[in-house]
């Protein structure tokens, strides 16, 4: 049966019903409830046609029957598991030897059928059992699935699945305790199935009962994978619960009911629970967490073979209440009385620990289908519990209860499920008669009773429930009713009164209950009852008697004697003896608290009926103290005292046994043996063994040791071959003895070579690596040990070999390139002067092969300085502990280590070059999880600057102190620094002088580092040293700033700047001081910017003291001002200023454009932009020969420009004439000759960069002269009478024959019947002017031009009117035809100017 063992504390309190008997015995209830139910109907089917009153009395008989025969079933059951549990209480009180109450008995079973072999012992200790089959111990491990062995409870059991001719043998179980052992055996036959053979026999059954099939049970085996564990949660969270398993046999059709518990009542499916389960995945989802979920969650699979379950604790703790200090909110509302008049409601507590205490509580309701909540009390109810009046008959509604103290009102509780506002016992008036075809007939009380009208008397009045708030009346309802509704009239009357008093004048009461209020505490009252139809009034009921107002209930005296004991890493068992006075005790409530912090914390937040708790979430290696108090309905009990301080450590168990037994020296009587630890010490070093021995052919143990502290086994047989056997002990108490060791001869060594090794233990196993230990023998032979040796086999394998071919000093070794997934085994040698000898026992199989999830050693620093070595290990046991080593030397000596257990480290406290070395550390209690490390010198040097870091901090700082000067003069002294806490601290110290926040500004902005402190008058007493100082924490700095001699003189000079030029711009000023630019045009401008200007402002412009009138006037939006100085020569050069004025005050700046460097920046900006714009070099002939020129946008004599023929300077001379005017520069060669031809370069350098400009004139012949010209043959002024006909003919020349085009005031003229023009042979240009007029006078031009140039002849010409006398013409200064008007042309190749 795959069942849970549950502690024995926990089986008393379980609560068992008819859910959870045998499955027999629910079988036999059920076939039983079926069949009296099957004859009743049929006995109701002949009744009913002649008498149905005579059916529903024998009904209700049989009834009553079946519900007797219920208790009296359910009473012997009870019975019979009391008597099991006191049997089981004595035994547990007596110490004795194993013994079998029941033995084993012999089975034979079919072929592939499962048996299951049972046996009941009993002794103290608990006895163990192993199972033999023919002498071979089973285990479960040898064939997953074949075997299962439970044990409950003293009854242990052997499973064996699909048994096969090969499982009959003779099966034995040996039970053992420290006072001894016995055994029983059976024996198991299988038989094969033949076709003769009938397995199954059928059984003859009478004719009238149904064939029923054999009964088959089906035992299904259920694993847990995955549990839900101990759980924390909030009001108001989601928390879902999940179990994952395995079923084995997984059948589709036969799958267990899966049942969820809380605190052993079922959990069905609501809105507060979601209940699922698929895929062998069990889950329950509590979507609304209230404190009313909390408890114990039980998981309880329920199948043919038995009961599987699982259960973990759920904590949930109070939401944030919407005011600070408020209580948290009350839990588990009930009600336990219902009618048409009232609803009595009650509730827990919430446990309070630093808030206030509860003063009362406020109850809500709301009606069903509405979302509005209305508060039933005026005032707070001290009490837990209410009777709610103010209902209406028939309607439905939900509760919610708010707990207050001083500072408010918690949040309100989970609200009660709809309750209906019916009197029950209306309904236990009606009565059922039912009839053929499944009808009915539903008949009341009410229409047997005969012709009364009005009611009879109510009777049995009494006071059901009594405190100091209210009274609670109950009677039973008059009879006969009067056949018609009641209503019911209390009254009240002091006792020794005669004068009642009508309670319930404006509403009667419509249920034999009423809830009576406003009564005085301490004082005694009668009470009577008057019951109303519609026919009138009954007579009085008799007087209730005196009834005391006051609370029957006293807050509970405090739980005694709080202990706390070790549970797991992180829970306490917290136990108390129970309150002596606890009347209607609810629970009790535990609070923790760290040791020395008085900080108290709720343990539970809902309470607990038993006197005992573990309490979880605790900090591990942390020290707490406990206290409990206990509460009711009236309140909380005074606090218990507190428990003893506990620190949460896991709770300690035996070891395991130990193995590896070895012998390692020998004398004729003596023998010395060694072993291996156990795997798992059980979270406490193991303080000693126990050996026992035995003779081999003997059947008794005897004790080879009394004290727990020798390896030596003493007065022994020379020559006789014994066995022994090792228990471990710690101070939890003693392991079980471990297997016998194979026999070994007592006889003396004296062999020269040493003995065997022992307790070899495997480290670090990785893909590909393992380190082997050893210890050394303890007989070493002649002489001293020299090496070890070790060696290895595969397994499967009988071929050993060597892992090192030279012996190792150490009494450790890695052995490297092993193979993944394989199996070795190993041995070791010691060996001396006389050589190897003898080897150690082979170890147990080791896989090589990397366990998942294992991490090495981490080197660090913590944040006080130490260096640590850590180590992180997930799998830990709740006894693991960490065993550090180095060199794999168990480390003693703790003067320069320390070993913190919390946080798994090994921690230097003095570290130096003398710690390094390989370190390693092993966990207990595991499978073998270890690692290490290897500290070089390198790494050392690497901590230790990282914790002098540490140890000595610095703030970083992202800049260092400096200053900047503002505006009006003050100074401010700044620095950065990186990111520091709200603690960090400043100061600023002058001159050996802190300074304070009374003298200077001084501020420290910890979200930017920025510290700054300002200086409002900066003289000449501020010469000194400044530094500031940060701290924060550990961590320091400082920076420091050095004002002395000429570093102070400048940060003076400009303090003083800034403040005379703060005073110079509260009136009109300059923005920006005058300064110069260059245009494109190359024009100077003098620009400056004012600001502060009104319309009273009056501004000059000076030029040496001279004012002038900029061209100009002031841009008052912009406030930009210009002087535009258009011609820049030496004859500009002056000083240039400009002034502002009004009553606010004046300002002025200058700019000294005289100055040699003003000048030559001036200059070389007009040279730049003439180098850049400079044309290309031309041709312009001249009278006296050839000039070439550039056009450039300004020059003046100062510019550097310079020419060169032939890449030779040429320099001015009367030959080359070097010149220029203001918008061109030009070479003027005179009389040129074939020698002038050549390349010529024009250079401009403005001082950085030159610019040139090129022309060559090379070429064969002479330089061309064949143009276009005027020979002559026109006069320069000509004078002609209007209506008269003008000729103007002339000889022109050009090779080729030039083009001539005549012109009138220097425009083409427009040739017509007007003007007529000719040019004859290519040389006789002629033009017409045919009857000229007045509008003819004019200045008429030939123009004569071929490809290589030409030129243009000017005439005057005066037309005068008839009659009139002949002008006078002056003469013109005309150039004559030798001496034309120069006008340029192109030619090919270069530009000639004619």
């Amino acid at each position: 049966m795959a069942s849970k063992v549950v502690p024995f504390y926990q089986s008393k309190h379980k609560h068992y019903d008819y859910n959870y008997r045998s499955l027999d015995t629910r079988s036999m209830v059920k076939q039983y409830s079926s069949s009296s139910r099957r004859r009743s109907h049929e006995e109701l089917h002949q009744a009913s046609a002649s008498k149905g009153m005579m059916y529903h009395t024998e009904l209700r008989q049989m009834q009553q029957e079946l519900s007797k025969s219920r208790h009296v079933t359910r009473e012997q059951l009870d019975m019979l598991e009391r008597a099991t549990v006191q049997r089981l209480l004595c035994e547990d009180a007596i110490s004795r030897a194993p013994e079998f109450l029941v033995r084993l008995r012999s089975h034979t079973v079919w072929e592939k059928s499962y048996v299951k072999l049972f046996c009941t012992v009993q002794g103290f200790p608990m006895p163990q059992v192993r199972w033999y089959k023919d002498d071979v111990i089973i285990g479960t491990a040898s064939e997953p699935g074949k075997y299962r062995i439970d044990s409950y409870y003293g009854v242990h059991s052997l499973e064996i699945s699909r048994c096969e001719f090969s499982d009959t043998a003779q099966y034995t179980a040996v039970a053992f305790n420290i006072h001894g052992q016995t055994s029983t055996n059976a024996t198991l036959i299988v038989k094969r199935f033949r076709g003769e053979e009938e397995p199954y026999h059928s059984v003859l059954l009478p004719v009238k009962l149904p064939l029923l099939s054999p009964p088959v049970f089906t035992h299904i085996d259920v694993q847990f994978i995955e549990a839900f564990g101990v759980s924390f949660g909030t009001e108001g969270e989601t928390m879902t619960l999940t179990c994952s398993m395995i079923f084995d046999p997984n059948l589709k059709h036969l799958q267990p009911d899966v049942l969820w518990y809380r605190n052993d009542v079922q959990i069905k499916e609501s809105k507060w629970a979601e209940i699922h389960f698929a895929d062998n995945c069990a889950s329950i989802t509590l979507p609304h967490l209230n404190k009313d979920d909390e408890g114990l969650y039980t998981l309880r699979l329920i199948t043919r073979g038995g009961v599987t379950e699982h259960s973990a604790f759920v904590f949930v703790k109070d939401a944030s209440a919407a005011v600070v200090g408020a209580p948290g909110a009350p839990m588990d509302i009930k009600y336990r009385d219902a009618n048409k008049d009232y609803v009595i409601l009650a509730w827990k507590p919430p446990n309070i620990t630093k808030e206030s205490p509860v003063i009362g509580y406020f109850v809500d309701r709301c009606e069903v289908g509405t979302d509005s909540w209305v508060q039933c009390n005026d005032a707070p109810i001290k009490i837990c519990k209410y009777p709610v009046s103010g209902i209406y008959e028939g309607r439905s509604y939900r509760f919610r209860v708010r707990a207050v103290n001083k500072s408010g009102v918690s949040n309100p509780s989970r609200a009660t499920d709809a309750v209906t506002a019916l009197d029950p016992a209306d309904l236990a008036r009606l009565h059922t008669i039912r009839l053929d075809n499944d009808k009915q007939i539903v008949i009341s009380k009410d229409d047997l009773e005969g012709d009364v009208k009005i009611p009879g008397h109510p009777t049995n009045v009494h006071a059901a429930e009594t405190n100091s708030n209210y009274i609670v009346l109950s009677w039973d309802p008059p009879a006969p009713r009067g056949r018609e509704s009641l209503k019911y009239y209390i009254e009240k009357t002091m006792s020794g009164s005669t004068s009642w008093q009508r309670i319930n004048t404006e509403i009667a009461a419509r249920s034999p209950r009423f809830a009576v209020f406003d009564l005085a505490e301490g004082k005694s009252y009668e009470f009577r009852v008057f019951a109303v139809n519609k026919f009138g009034m009954s007579e009085p009921s008799p007087s209730t008697g005196p009834v005391l107002v006051q609370d029957h209930i006293a807050i509970p005296s405090p739980p005694s004697a709080v202990r706390a004991t070790r549970n797991t890493k992180h829970s306490v068992l917290v136990k108390w003896v129970a309150s002596k006075e606890a009347s209607e005790l609810m629970g009790y409530y535990l609070d923790s608290c760290l040791v020395g912090t008085n900080n108290w914390e709720p343990c539970n937040h809902k309470p607990i009926k038993y006197t005992s708790f573990v309490v979880h979430g605790l900090t591990t290696g942390k020290k707490y103290i406990f206290r409990v108090k206990a509460v009711n309905a009236v309140g909380m009990s005074e606090l218990s005292q507190e428990s003893e301080p506990i620190t949460v450590q896991a709770a300690l168990t035996s070891p395991s046994s130990p193995y590896g037994i070895t012998l390692l020296d020998c004398t004729n009587d003596c023998m010395t043996l060694g072993w291996k630890a156990p795997r798992y010490t059980g979270g406490s070093g193991v303080t000693g063994y126990y050996m026992d021995h035995r003779e081999v052919s003997h059947i008794n143990w005897h004790e080879s040791n009394i004290k727990a502290i020798t390896s030596r086994a003493e007065n022994l047989t020379e020559g006789s071959f014994y066995e022994f056997k090792l228990s471990a002990m710690n101070i939890a108490g003693l392991s079980l003895p471990s297997e016998p060791s194979h026999p070994m001869k007592c006889e003396a060594w004296t062999m020269p070579e040493p003995g065997p090794t022992y307790d070899l233990t495997f480290c670090e196993i990785r893909r590909n690596s393992l380190v082997i230990l050893w210890k050394a023998p303890i007989y070493t032979g002649n002489s001293d040990i020299s090496g070890y040796f070790v060696d290895i086999c595969e397994a499967g394998s009988k071929e050993w070999r060597t892992v090192n071919q030279k012996s190792t000093s150490n009494r450790y070794l890695k052995v490297t390139e092993l193979e993944e997934g394989k199996t070795y085994i190993f041995k070791v040698r010691a060996v001396n002067a006389a050589g190897p000898g003898k080897a150690s026992e082979p170890s147990e199989p080791i896989v090589v092969q990397f366990i998942p999830g294992t991490k090495e050693i981490a080197a660090g620093v913590d944040e006080e300085g130490n260096i640590y070595l850590k180590f992180e290990c997930q799998d830990m046991s709740a006894a693991s502990q960490f065993a550090w080593s180095k060199s794999y030397e168990k480390i003693t000596e703790f003067s320069k280590l320390g070993i913190e257990t919390k946080d798994n480290k090994l921690v230097f406290t003095h570290p130096d070059m003398e710690d390094l070395g390989t370190y390693s550390v092993m966990v207990t209690d595991t499978d073998g999880i270890s690692s290490s490390y290897v500290l070089a010198a390198e790494e050392m040097e690497r901590l230790l600057a990282l914790r002098h870091e540490i140890r000595h901090p610095t703030i970083p700082l992202k800049c260092e102190l400096s200053y900047e000067v503002f505006e009006r003069g003050q100074v401010r002294f700044w620095l950065q620094v990186e990111g520091v806490s709200s603690e960090a601290t400043c100061s600023f110290i002058v001159n050996d002088m802190q300074m304070t926040d009374t003298t200077h500004k001084i501020g420290f902005d910890k979200s930017t580092g920025v510290i700054e402190m300002v200086m409002e008058e900066f003289t000449s007493k501020s010469e000194g040293t400044y530094t500031v100082q940060i701290q924060d924490g550990k961590a320091k700095n400082q920076s420091s700033l050095v004002l002395i001699g000429e570093t102070f003189k400048a940060a003076l000079a400009e303090a003083d700047f800034q403040k005379k030029e703060y005073l110079r711009k509260q009136g009109p000023h300059f923005a920006e001081f005058m300064h110069w630019d260059v245009t494109q045009e190359c024009f100077v401008e003098l620009i400056c910017k004012v600001a502060n200007t009104q319309k009273e402002t009056v501004y000059h412009w000076y030029r040496d003291d001279n004012q002038i009138d900029p061209e100009q006037p002031p841009d008052q939006e912009t406030g930009i001002c210009k002087m535009l100085i258009s011609e820049f020569s030496k004859n500009t050069m002056a000083e240039y200023k400009m002034t502002l004025k009004d009553a606010r005050g004046h300002d002025v700046t200058t700019l000294n454009v005289s100055g040699k460097g003003t000048w030559n920046r001036l200059l070389y900006s007009c040279v730049t932009l003439s180098g850049e714009s400079a044309s290309q070099l031309k041709i312009q002939c001249t009278p006296e020969g050839i000039r070439l020129q550039a056009s450039v946008k300004y020059y003046m004599e100062d510019m550097k420009v310079f020419w060169y023929h032939k890449e030779s300077k040429i320099a001015s001379s009367e030959k080359c004439r070097i010149g220029g005017s203001s918008e061109q520069v030009w070479l003027h060669i005179c009389d040129p000759a074939d020698r002038d031809k050549g390349k010529y370069v024009l250079e401009i350098f403005d001082g950085k960069q030159s610019y040139k400009r090129s022309l060559d004139l090379s070429g064969d012949g002479k330089l061309p002269f064949y143009r276009g010209k005027v020979l002559g043959g026109l006069p320069d002024v000509v004078t002609i009478m209007e209506d008269k006909t003008l000729s103007l003919t002339s000889t022109v020349f050009g090779d080729p024959i030039p083009e001539v085009t005549w012109l009138k005031n220097d425009k083409e003229i427009e040739l017509n019947d007007h003007y007529i023009a000719t040019l004859e042979q290519g040389k006789f240009a002629s033009l017409t002017i045919k009857g000229v007029t007045t509008e003819d006078s004019g200045k008429y031009g030939i123009n004569v031009r071929n490809k290589f140039g030409g030129e243009t002849i000017d005439i005057t010409v005066s037309v005068y009117k008839h009659g009139d006398p002949i002008p006078e013409v002056k003469r013109g200064d005309l150039r004559s035809p030798e001496s034309p008007k120069a006008k340029t042309e192109k030619i090919e190749g270069f530009t000639v100017i004619s």
